[in-house]
């Protein structure tokens, strides 16, 4: 780290110092620091909205306060880990090492530590893929230490169940404390010891997998899942540990997801965020029947936004939520996937690579043609409610997957890009009215925004539609 970085870093810490003096007071001065020395292009819109939340004190200050008053042991150490290592200072570095490489960095890497899950849901791929595959503790934290080097300081894991390996991932925590580690978890496997884990390393923080509520959740996940779940909740709210929710939504769970009583029912159980991710038909054997239809994806849509303005909850929308980060963040344009085998994966639903982590470096895997076909595509679409390759537009993951060579990475039954991009010809077909509706309505609070063609781009992003001649 530069001379120069390390008077940055002190500076940054010294501001989240002052705002946890007095949080109601200061928090104001905070966000007047925070826009002056943040890089324009790093998350504008959310920085707004927060603004706008503290000037008001709506719903989102709420959430604020709630974050504030965390287990202030876990909360100073996080927010600094967060905001400074993770955003105030990666994304410059981030921003540098695009244009240095010429190719996609990512904010956050997932990895699956384990192909082992103590569960077996429907429509999961994970859950047919066996317990024999592991990435090695040497191996995840290769990928992390190579990943720090390109401005990367975020990861996330999936899986299988990567707390199947809990022991592992605190030892991680513990040699990377200028990174923040968030996991995908089903919940089961947290207990009061691994509350106390997290109080320690100060920089872990669980996404638990629910379905709605006790019939929609055990449905898809097994019987008693959901009380096994609630008490993970109950554990982790007694500690003042912060935690969210992730969410499927499928066609058979649509009215319980997108209800203002599951909504309120996560906020009274001390859930901070949702992320809400839209079903793909990923397998051989993967149910098409659970892939929502065009008005339960309407719904969602108009559902989520509405909730925003009226809710103390942090909630992604996944599908629908492209046109605030210029359309599809995967191909390690934001993000990337490494699987239990070591593959390097776009995208955690397009299970597609040239590349395997086992054989080169984090930075050849993004500079591999199915990744650099991603990076010369975004976006994919002009409308950002169409922002997938997959699942949006019409056969663009298999014509990818073939123009590059790339092989299926399936860890039990190989799929051709070709069958997966069939199985979703319909939904694109019924979508595609759909999101032209939406995207055109001058009505819509960000009509406006969408006239744009920077919205949600960073400088890198546009540098390099630019030279391509699309801006």
């Amino acid at each position: 780290m530069k001379a120069t970085d390390h008077v940055k870093r002190a500076a940054y810490n010294k501001a989240v110092d002052y705002l946890l003096e007095d949080p109601v007071s200061h928090v104001r001065k905070i966000m007047d620091l925070l826009d002056k020395a943040a890089p324009d292009d790093l998350f504008p819109s959310q920085r707004k909205a927060f603004r706008t939340a503290i000037d008001s004190q709506n719903n989102w200050y709420q959430l604020i306060m709630k974050v504030l008053d965390l287990n202030p042991a876990v909360r100073d150490a996080l927010l600094r880990t967060f905001i400074v290592d993770a955003n105030l200072m990666a994304w410059p570095e981030q921003e540098k090492s695009r244009v240095k490489h010429g190719c996609n960095i990512p904010w956050a890497v997932l990895m699956d530590p384990t192909s082992a899950c103590n569960l077996h849901c429907t429509g999961c791929w994970a859950a047919e893929y066996g317990h024999n595959l592991n990435l090695s503790y040497d191996e995840l934290d290769a990928i992390i230490r190579q990943g720090k080097e390109l401005g990367t300081h975020v990861y996330i894991y999936t899986g299988g169940e990567p707390l199947v390996r809990k022991r592992d991932l605190i030892r991680l925590c513990e040699a990377h404390p200028d990174c923040a580690f968030l996991s995908f978890t089903n919940g089961t496997l947290i207990d009061e010891e691994f509350c106390q884990e997290m109080i320690r390393v100060k920089n872990f923080v669980p996404a638990i997998s629910v379905e709605g509520f006790e019939a929609a959740t055990d449905g898809r996940r097994g019987e008693g899942t959901f009380g096994k779940v609630t008490h993970a909740f109950e554990l982790l709210r007694e500690h003042g540990l912060p935690f969210g929710v992730s969410c499927c939504y499928t066609s058979a769970n649509a009215g319980s997801i997108a209800s203002e009583e599951f909504f309120d029912w996560m906020i009274d159980q001390g859930v901070l965020f949702a992320w809400i991710f839209t079903y793909f038909p990923v397998g051989v054997d993967a149910p098409t029947d659970l892939m929502v239809t065009p008005g339960q994806r309407e719904h969602l849509y108009r559902f989520v936004r509405k909730m925003r303005q009226e809710k103390p909850l942090f909630t992604l929308d996944f599908q629908n939520d492209g046109e605030f980060v210029g359309g599809c963040i995967a191909g390690g344009r934001r993000y990337l996937h490494i699987n239990a085998a070591g593959d390097v994966e776009p995208c955690v639903f397009a299970h597609y690579a040239n590349a395997n982590i086992r054989e080169s470096s984090l930075l050849d895997a993004l500079k591999s043609p199915l990744f650099m076909a991603y990076h010369d595509g975004q976006p994919f679409n002009d409308n950002l409610l169409r922002p997938c390759p997959i699942l949006e537009n019409q056969n663009m993951l298999a014509e990818m997957v073939e123009r590059t060579g790339a092989h299926s990475t399936d860890l039990q039954a190989k799929e051709s890009a070709r069958d997966l991009c069939a199985k979703c010809s319909r939904s694109i077909e019924e979508w595609a009215p759909v999101a032209e509706r939406l995207w055109s309505d001058p009505s819509d609070p960000m009509h406006a925004k969408r006239q744009d063609p920077t919205q949600g781009m960073a400088d890198s992003d546009m540098d390099k539609l630019r030279a391509q001649g699309r801006r």
